[in-house]
């Protein structure tokens, strides 16, 4: 049964019950800080119940004389200010720590938990981050974090308060019963208020954090896009679909806004009344000699200090439904179960070419299958060259051979092994792929082919000739050292691409795996990457996904998918002969080209 569906009251108790179990959890991930807050709430508390007794105190003792007698001690008065003073100061460094332990609690929160959030964003495979946009990923790490502490901070202050009401009632009855009796009418009808407040701002809230997202989410896509953006002159369009989303999370933060305006006027105005009645029967009490001044100025004062700590914990409470909401979707990306096991077969640390090999591999996107029965061997040393029509499934079988997925059925092997078997990060180490869309960091060149690994500059130089990129990286303003800009925004594509071949040379993989990528450079430069990586010194098995007859000639083998199938094996001139659909493919292409 949903919460929707729950009685009005258990869902207000389910909901409360869940708020407090999220900040349960806050506590126990850090006790100190929480702690050093409680003790310095505390210390404020129970500075403002003695500040009560001593202004009652003073009034009694030092006041009400003066008043009669016309005149009043030094001793008294320096008494009276020592007192003040002491009990100010001590208030103070309650507040300090409270407040400094409370703030460093909720940052050092977000700080964990955004870094569990990305921690467990590298663990979960390709699959998982199909199914979620950018922007919905970028809100887990930021909007949901922040709502999920945001009641952090004032919590301690709240459990100090709560320690201030309990110091308070006793105080008050202690002083007079029946006035606190009076005081106390005002507590059920503020819980009251919170719990039915909470219900009814959970689903608003619930729809903001998701709005939040959204918005995220269009606008990642536009300056993703920028170019398609431009040049389509689509810019009227995407910023109507970003308005529409951004008005959608405005009117839903506009029905929270104006929820907690109905309520919190009224959680205010009723520590007020409550004042105002004590004040009313106080008098009348006097009058029939049945309580003192002082002791209905104590009373009064400490009514008036309550209003403040009880709106408090009415803020705390009403900050619940967003920390839930927040922490729902948080758990749904930290509990997440896509995550792809491991063994414990290590690489072996041989550095020589491997072996590769699909064994009746089948895999699906979601419904849609796309691979069927597929058996592919790739000789260690060698190169092969995998073929096929647009959708046959040679990007999803450059997935499975670098283990960004599982297959569904049968195994992929590297000298025999499933690698389901390794360890975590042997394959990642064994293996290097470059895809079509080669993707590069705000940052220099040097560390984008390095990604921060230790290698010298003469090997990184070594990768970059072979990638056919020295020329061109040298004739850049500061050379290595040059920033390329978000995604490598100064290059030209088929710049990117060998920036990021090199970035796989450099590693001297195993199995050098090459989707597509070279087809944003040109003939003469793609054939000399081919001839330099055939005739290298490299330890690898290449694998390429390829389109270009050029391309394709230069393999030692080549393997012709189609629909989810491999439907010939054989040497280029093979393959020509033998199936008329891979011939008309890669001849299509020179056919286009004349």
């Amino acid at each position: 049964m949903s919460t929707a569906q729950l009685p009005r009251s258990a869902a207000d108790r389910r909901l409360v019950r869940r708020g407090f179990s999220v900040l349960g959890m806050a506590i126990r991930t850090e006790p100190r800080s929480f702690i050093v807050s409680v003790v310095g709430a505390v210390v404020y508390s129970a500075m403002v119940v003695a500040a009560a007794i001593v202004f009652g105190a003073v009034t009694d003792h030092v006041i009400l004389p003066a008043f009669e007698t016309g005149e009043t001690t030094r001793g008294g008065l320096a008494l009276t200010a020592a007192a003040i003073v002491g009990v100010a100061v001590l208030k103070a460094l309650g507040i300090v720590l409270r407040r400094v332990a409370g703030a460093y609690m909720q940052y050092k929160l977000q700080a964990v938990f955004r870094k569990r959030i990305a921690r467990q964003y590298q663990r979960l495979p390709l699959a998982w981050h199909r199914r979620h946009t950018a922007g919905e990923l970028l809100s887990n790490a930021n909007a949901d974090v922040e709502a999920t502490f945001w009641p952090i901070a004032p919590l301690a202050f709240a459990v100090g308060t709560a320690v201030l009401l309990v110091i308070t009632a006793v105080v008050l009855v202690l002083t007079d019963a029946f006035l606190a009796a009076v005081g106390f009418l005002v507590a059920p009808a503020i819980a009251g208020l919170n719990l039915r407040y909470n219900t009814l701002v959970k689903q608003p809230a619930t729809r903001a954090q998701q709005r939040r997202a959204d918005v995220s989410s269009v606008a990642h896509e536009s300056f993703e896009g920028a170019l398609v953006v431009k040049t389509l002159g689509r810019e009227a369009a995407e910023t109507e679909r970003f308005r529409q989303e951004s008005e959608r999370l405005r009117d839903d933060l506009v029905t929270t806004g104006r929820l907690r305006a109905l309520f919190d006027p009224l959680v205010e105005s009723l520590p007020t009344v409550g004042i105002l009645l004590v004040l009313l029967v106080g008098g009348w009490r006097i009058s029939t000699g049945d309580l003192q001044p002082g002791e209905l100025v104590r009373i009064a004062y400490l009514f008036t200090l309550l209003a403040f700590p009880i709106r408090m914990i009415g803020y705390l409470l009403g900050e619940l439904p967003r920390s839930v909401v927040g922490w729902e979707r948080l758990e749904r990306v930290l509990t997440a179960t896509d995550e792809l096991a491991y063994g414990d077969r290590d690489g072996g640390g041989r550095r020589h070419g491997a072996q590769a090999n699909l064994e009746s591999v089948a895999y699906r996107y979601g419904e849609f299958p796309v691979l069927s029965d597929v058996t592919l061997r790739a000789d260690a040393g060698k190169t092969i060259a995998v073929v096929g029509p647009t959708g046959s499934g040679k990007s999803t079988i450059a997935a499975l051979l670098v283990r960004l997925a599982d297959p569904d059925g049968g195994a992929v092997l590297m000298d025999g092994t499933d690698l389901r078997r390794f360890a975590r990060g042997v394959v990642a180490d064994q293996v290097a792929v470059v895809f079509q869309d080669s993707f590069l960091f705000d940052d220099s060149v040097r560390e984008n082919i390095t990604l921060g690994a230790a290698f010298s500059d003469e090997e990184v130089r070594a990768a970059a000739e072979l990638a056919q990129a020295h020329t061109f990286i040298s004739a850049l303003p500061d050379g290595y050292a040059t920033v390329v800009g978000e995604g490598g925004a100064s290059l030209s594509g088929g710049q990117r691409q060998r920036i990021a071949l090199a970035r796989a040379l450099v590693r001297r993989p195993r199995i050098l795996l090459l989707d597509d990528a070279t087809s944003s450079v040109d003939t003469t430069v793609e054939r000399a990457i081919l001839e330099g990586l055939r005739d290298a010194d490299l330890p690898s098995t290449v694998i390429v996904v390829a389109s270009r007859p050029a391309t394709i000639a230069l393999a030692d083998t080549v393997v012709f998918v189609d629909q989810g199938e491999v439907r010939g094996r054989g040497t280029h001139q093979e393959l020509l002969r033998s199936h008329p659909a891979y011939a008309r493919l890669v001849t299509a292409y020179d056919k286009a080209a004349s």
